[in-house]
C-alpha cells in the first residue's frame, strides 16, 4: 500500500479500558481494538496502531493524517490524580471557588456533599491588585507579593499553578506579568492563565476552568510529549492533530496548552459519527448512545447536529444532578456521561440491592472474565453469563474471556449473597446498570423539554450494541440503528471531525451604545488567534468564519446566544442584532419582554476548516438472505430463561437481510443483540436497523 498516491488517515481514541484505532485508505476501511495500558496510555495508543496497520498492509510512511482523542485528563480529574496544583487569585477573593454559586443544588438533603475544590485553601494563595469590570486599574500589580510566591512553590511542591484574577478577562495584563514574574523565577513550573484558557465573565467558572486546566496539563503535557517522540520515532512524519469537546479538530501544541479542552474529546467523536449517521438515513430527531468498558454517554440530536452549551461539570457527586460538579467553562457537545461500562463492577449496597458502577475494573485488572487477576463481577462478565458474547472472539480475539470465572465471581458477589441462580444474578447487574442509563436519558431529555421516546436510537461503542436493544424497551424507543464498525464509533467520529477553534470574550455592550469599531476590533483579534491555530492543520483548506454574541436583557443573569452578521459591523447592525436577539428569544421562551434594553456580554469566533468529504466502501454484500453461523444459549427477559439464538456474521449479511429477535449478530469488535421484541434488517448503507416488532 505504500507505493499507492493516496496517504491514510488513522483515528486513535484512547479510553479507559480499550483504545480504539480506525484507519481509512480512502472508501476502504479497516479497524482495530486493543486494550488501554493506564500506567502508560502511549504503549496501548502504539499498540493499537501498529495492529491496525498490520491489517491494512501499510506502514508509518502510508499516514497522511494522524488524529487522537483520550480520556486521560477526564480520569485525572475524576480520579484526582492531576499535579499538585495552586491558584493565585487577587486578595480577598481567594474564597471564590469554594463559594461557588452559594446555592443548594439538592434542597432536601441536609446531609449534601459538596464536590472539593480542585486547589485546598492553603494553595490558594492572594496577591496584591484590582480591575475594575472594563479592565482599567484600580489597584496596580504588587510585583513583591508574586515574588513572595516562589519560597511556597518550593515548601509545597507544586507542580502547577492556576492565575486567576479578577475582571481578567477585560485586561489580562496583572495575570501575563504574574506569569512572567514565576517562569522566570521557576522556568520548569506549569503555569495557566485565566485570561487564556476562559477569557468570560463569572469568576467562579473562570477560576475553576483554570484550575482544571493547571490540574491536568502537566500529565497531559508529558502524555502529549511521549506520544508526539514515539510516534516520531515510528516513522510518522504527518501531522497530529486532537479532538477537543466541541466537536472539532486543533494541534497538538495548543492541546498541551489548553489540555481542558481535550476533557470530552471521545465522547465527541461519537457524537460527530452520529451526527452522519441520522443525516444519511435522515433521523432528524436522535438520541445516541455510546457505550464502552468504562463510561456511557448519551447524546440528543437534532435536524442532524448535536446540541452545543459552553458550560458542563465534571465529577459530579450525586449522579445526574446539576451542580454537583466542577463547572468548565468550554465549548462542548452536550451530553450526560455516567460511570456505566463494560467494565463497571457490581456490588451489594447496604440496603442489600445490586448496584453497578460507577466504580470500574478498567483494563487492568479488567472484569473477572479477563483472568487478570479482577475478582469482582463487572457488566462484561454478566454479559458473558447471559450469552451475549463469544468469550474467543471479544474485542476481535485480542482478549480471551473465561466464562467460568465470570460465573464464579457473579456467584461469589451477588448469587450468594441474595440466593440467586448465575444467569439471574447477571441479569440483575444488566437490568441495574441498562435502567442506570435509561434514567440518565429521561433526566436529559427532560431537563432539554425533549420526548426521548419520539427519537430513533444509534447505538456504538463496544458495549453499546449489547445493551441497545435492552434500553431502547425501556425509553419506548421504536428504532435502533448501528452502524458498521460501531465498536471504534468514536475514532471512525474523529475522522469526519472538521479542523476548527474557537475563541471566546467578554466585552460589554449595550446595543443602544453599540461601538461597531470596538467590535471589529475584537473580531479581528479573535480570528487571528484561531486563524493561527486552525491553519496548521487545515493544509491550505479554505477557512470559514462563524461569529455568536451571547445576549441578554439588562438585569438578566444568563445569555442566549445570536448569530452576527457576516462582514464588518457598522452601527447600522445594531438594529439587526436587536432583530436576531428578539427572534431566538421568541423561539426559546414564546416572547419578547417590551422596555429592557439588550446587551452582549460575550463574543465568540469558531474558525473551522471543511470536513472531509469521505465515501466509505460499502462493507455488505447485496442481495440474498440472512444466513446464521450457528446458535448459542441467549438469556431472554421476556422469558426470564435461556433460549436458542441464531447467530450471524455481520460481514456476511447482504443488504437487505432481515432477521427476527431473539438474534445476535457478530462482528470484530462488538455484537448486536436483537432481543425478541425486535427485529433486524440490513439497510443500504450497511447498517443494522432494529425495528420494535409491534411497531412494524
Amino acid at each position: 500500500m505504500s507505493e499507492s498516491s493516496i496517504r491514510g488517515r488513522l483515528a486513535v481514541d484512547v479510553g479507559g479500558t480499550f483504545t480504539d484505532v480506525a484507519l481509512e485508505f480512502g472508501p476502504k476501511r479497516y479497524t482495530a481494538k486493543v486494550l488501554t495500558t493506564p500506567a502508560m496510555p502511549e504503549r496501548g495508543v502504539m499498540n493499537g496502531i501498529e495492529k491496525a496497520l498490520e491489517v491494512a498492509n501499510a506502514n508509518p510512511a502510508d499516514i497522511g493524517l494522524l488524529i487522537h482523542g483520550t480520556t486521560l485528563a477526564t480520569n485525572a480529574l475524576i480520579e484526582r490524580k492531576g499535579a499538585k496544583t495552586a491558584l493565585i487569585t487577587t486578595e480577598g477573593l481567594r474564597d471564590s471557588v469554594e463559594m461557588a454559586f452559594e446555592n443548594r443544588f439538592e434542597q432536601y438533603d441536609i446531609n449534601i456533599d459538596r464536590p472539593d475544590p480542585l486547589v485546598p485553601r492553603n494553595l490558594r494563595w492572594p496577591v496584591r491588585e484590582r480591575l475594575n469590570f472594563k479592565g482599567e486599574v484600580l489597584i496596580p500589580l504588587d510585583e513583591s507579593s508574586v515574588e513572595a510566591l516562589v519560597p511556597l512553590i518550593d515548601k509545597h511542591e507544586i507542580g502547577s499553578i492556576a492565575v486567576g484574577l479578577i475582571h481578567s478577562y477585560a485586561n489580562g495584563a496583572h495575570e501575563e506579568r504574574v506569569g512572567e514574574i514565576l517562569s522566570k523565577a521557576r522556568p520548569d513550573l506549569s503555569i495557566t492563565l485565566s485570561s487564556e484558557v476562559c477569557p468570560e465573565i463569572r469568576e467562579y467558572e473562570r477560576q475553576s476552568t483554570a484550575s482544571a486546566n493547571a490540574y491536568v496539563r502537566p500529565i497531559m503535557s508529558r502524555y502529549l510529549g511521549i506520544l508526539r517522540e514515539d510516534l516520531k520515532k515510528r516513522g510518522f512524519d504527518c501531522p497530529v492533530l486532537l479532538m477537543t469537546s466541541g466537536g472539532g479538530l486543533t494541534s497538538l501544541d495548543t492541546a498541551m496548552r489548553f489540555p481542558i479542552r481535550l476533557v470530552e474529546s471521545g465522547p465527541a467523536g461519537g457524537a460527530i459519527l452520529a451526527s452522519e449517521i441520522a443525516r444519511e438515513c435522515d433521523l432528524s430527531s436522535v438520541v445516541s448512545f455510546d457505550m464502552g468498558g468504562t463510561t456511557a454517554k448519551i447524546c440528543l440530536l437534532d435536524d442532524f447536529l448535536p446540541q452545543m452549551t459552553r458550560t458542563f461539570e465534571v465529577a459530579r457527586v450525586y449522579r445526574n444532578m446539576k451542580g454537583s460538579g466542577w463547572p468548565v467553562r468550554i465549548p462542548a457537545i452536550e451530553m450526560v456521561e455516567i460511570g456505566a461500562g463494560g467494565g463497571s463492577l457490581a456490588t451489594i449496597d447496604k440496603l442489600g440491592r445490586i448496584a453497578v458502577g460507577p466504580e470500574s475494573a478498567g483494563a487492568d485488572p479488567g472484569p473477572a472474565s479477563y483472568d487478570q487477576g479482577g475478582t469482582q463481577p463487572a457488566v462484561t462478565d454478566a454479559d458473558v453469563v447471559l450469552g451475549k458474547i463469544d468469550p474467543e472472539k471479544f474485542a476481535g480475539g485480542s482478549v480471551a474471556l473465561k466464562p467460568e470465572k465470570a460465573e464464579a465471581a457473579l456467584k461469589a458477589e451477588i448469587g450468594e449473597k441474595m440466593g440467586l441462580t448465575p444467569a439471574l444474578s447477571a441479569f440483575g447487574v444488566c437490568e441495574i446498570v441498562d435502567e442506570n442509563m435509561a434514567n440518565a436519558a429521561r433526566v436529559h431529555a427532560i431537563e432539554w423539554g425533549k420526548d426521548i421516546a419520539a427519537r430513533a436510537m444509534i447505538a456504538f461503542g463496544g458495549a453499546a450494541p449489547l445493551h441497545a436493544a435492552r434500553l431502547a424497551e425501556k425509553l419506548d424507543i421504536p428504532t435502533v440503528v448501528v452502524p458498521t464498525g460501531a465498536g471504534v464509533g468514536s475514532a471512525i467520529g474523529f475522522l469526519r471531525a472538521p479542523i476548527s477553534y474557537e475563541v471566546v470574550r467578554s466585552r460589554y455592550m449595550k446595543l443602544s451604545d453599540f461601538d461597531a469599531g470596538a467590535a471589529n476590533a475584537l473580531l479581528a483579534e479573535m480570528g487571528e488567534e484561531a486563524r493561527a491555530i486552525v491553519e496548521s492543520g487545515a493544509q491550505g483548506a479554505k477557512l470559514a468564519e462563524g461569529r455568536t454574541a451571547f445576549m441578554r436583557y439588562v438585569g438578566q443573569g444568563h445569555e442566549i446566544a445570536v448569530q452576527l452578521p457576516a462582514g464588518a459591523l457598522t452601527a447600522e447592525h445594531a438594529e439587526e442584532i436587536r432583530a436576531a436577539f428578539e427572534t431566538e428569544y421568541k423561539r426559546l421562551y414564546g416572547r419578547i419582554i417590551p422596555g429592557p434594553e439588550p446587551e452582549i456580554l460575550s463574543w465568540t469566533l469558531n474558525m473551522t476548516a471543511p470536513s472531509p468529504e469521505t465515501e466509505t466502501e460499502l462493507m455488505a454484500p447485496k442481495g440474498g438472505e440472512a444466513i446464521p453461523t450457528g446458535s448459542r444459549k441467549l438469556f431472554d427477559p421476556a422469558t426470564s430463561d435461556y433460549v436458542d439464538a441464531a447467530i450471524y456474521w455481520r460481514d456476511d449479511l447482504p443488504v437487505g437481510a432481515k432477521i427476527s429477535g431473539p438474534a445476535l449478530v457478530a462482528e470484530a469488535q462488538t455484537t448486536t443483540v436483537v432481543t425478541s421484541v425486535f427485529d433486524a434488517a440490513v439497510n443500504e448503507l450497511g447498517y443494522l436497523v432494529l425495528t420494535r416488532k409491534s411497531a412494524a
